[in-house]
């Protein structure tokens, strides 16, 4: 995800990136770090990054362009994402990456329900090896579809930003429940948990709620710069220690992933607040911002290289880690330039036109052009008649 708009920067959250996605990768190259952590802080962070834009376009202009949102969205997300997918299968059917492949499961990791399919067949049946990281990938892909119009509705219906974000954490409350309902009720696999949209969305609706009411780089607030800093900081870390140190696997699959949404409130408000602030200014040094702005690129690829360093070599872990961490960030280097730029670029000139068309026309103010107008047609509609051994789990 970008983390700027014209004019609009948000202080460390590519440092935030490149932090998380290093966190990904070591340890799906097998060091024992909470992984599936790294993945929480992209969620969180997604949900942060897209409300705070919908919001901001929402308060500039008193409408959302449903066209440019999604756009923006197929334009970054989608091109990589897919070119990195191509390259795996292809390098798979060609031997060069040992696994198997099936155009069933490359047509579901197409349509992005990777996560289910995992749910369904396994981390490998026919799936090109890494690919299967797409399941995360799918999980925000179906909160871009459906939030945008939920947005909407909680704004028409809650006028207050504080009681939007009441009725965000509400929706993190319901996922809980239909977590320890599947877990404690049904008692479901941990992959069902884990990977699922409709139980790992409340990861990201935690950043949504950030967004909505008290902004770090929107709003005003109230609490002083040092409780910030060292009251709701270190207990945030304790929070978060006591989700990495207990290992019951009900309280992993249930509680662990609301308690890390949670404490990751204040950590995002220091570090877009206070950016300057010692244990902060990592986050923005301009190398380590750099590796953010790379690191979608380096998450898509990262596990199938380590799957094929580890696979062709017989080096030492720590030559083979070496060695897909250079390869990763090479490969990354190249997706930036050679596909997220030019279509970075495709982006902007697309939406120049269409929002000079939409000037120059005398329909441009028709409702249907914007989320607002589609939200009420909606409304208006509803009232008519009418084999292998799984991958490394992240812990």
């Amino acid at each position: 995800m970008a983390s700027t708009t014209r004019g609009f920067d948000i202080p460390s959250l590519d440092g935030v990136r490149a932090l998380a996605v290093l966190l990904v990768f070591l340890a799906h190259a097998g060091l024992t770090l909470p992984g599936n952590f790294g993945v929480t802080v992209f969620f969180f962070l997604s949900g942060y990054l897209i409300t705070t834009l919908l919001r901001v376009e929402l308060e500039r202009t008193g409408h959302l362009g449903l066209r440019d949102f999604y756009l923006r969205r197929a334009f970054r997300i989608l091109p990589p994402m897919y070119a990195v997918l191509a390259a795996a299968v292809g390098l798979t059917l060609i031997g060069f990456i040992p696994g198997t492949v099936s155009a069933a499961a490359v047509a579901m990791q197409s349509l992005h329900l990777t996560n289910y399919l995992v749910i369904d067949s396994g981390w490998w049946d026919g799936i090109a090896p890494g690919t299967w990281i797409y399941w995360s990938l799918a999980v925000e892909e179906h909160f871009y579809l459906l939030f945008p119009l939920a947005y909407l509705g909680i704004r028409r219906i809650v006028p207050s930003a504080r009681g939007q974000a009441g009725a965000i954490i509400g929706l993190c409350a319901v996922v809980l429940a239909w977590r320890l309902f599947l877990v404690l009720g049904l008692d479901v696999s941990k992959d069902r948990t884990y990977i699922a949209s409709d139980t790992r969305i409340d990861s990201i609706l935690f950043g949504c709620a950030l967004a909505v009411y008290g902004n770090p780089a929107l709003d005003p607030t109230s609490i002083a710069a040092r409780r910030w800093k060292w009251v709701l900081v270190p207990l945030s870390a304790v929070v978060l220690a006591i989700s990495f140190i207990v290992r019951d696997p009900r309280f992993q699959e249930t509680l662990r992933y609301s308690l890390q949404g949670i404490a990751l409130i204040p950590l995002f408000v220091v570090a877009v607040r206070y950016p300057t602030w010692a244990p902060i200014r990592l986050l923005n040094v301009r190398w380590v911002r750099f590796c953010g702005v790379l690191s979608y690129a380096i998450y898509l690829v990262h596990p199938t290289v380590i799957w094929t360093v580890q696979q062709r070599t017989t080096l030492h872990p720590i030559v083979q880690g070496v060695i897909a961490l250079g390869t990763s960030l090479l490969l990354a280097l190249g997706i930036h330039w050679l596909i997220e730029r030019p279509f970075a670029r495709l982006r902007r000139r697309l939406a120049k036109v269409h929002r000079s068309a939409a000037e120059g026309s005398p329909q441009a103010a028709r409702p249907e052009r914007t989320a607002d107008g589609v939200l009420a047609l909606l409304v208006t509609t509803s009232a008519e008649p009418a084999g292998a051994s799984a991958p490394p789990q992240l812990t």
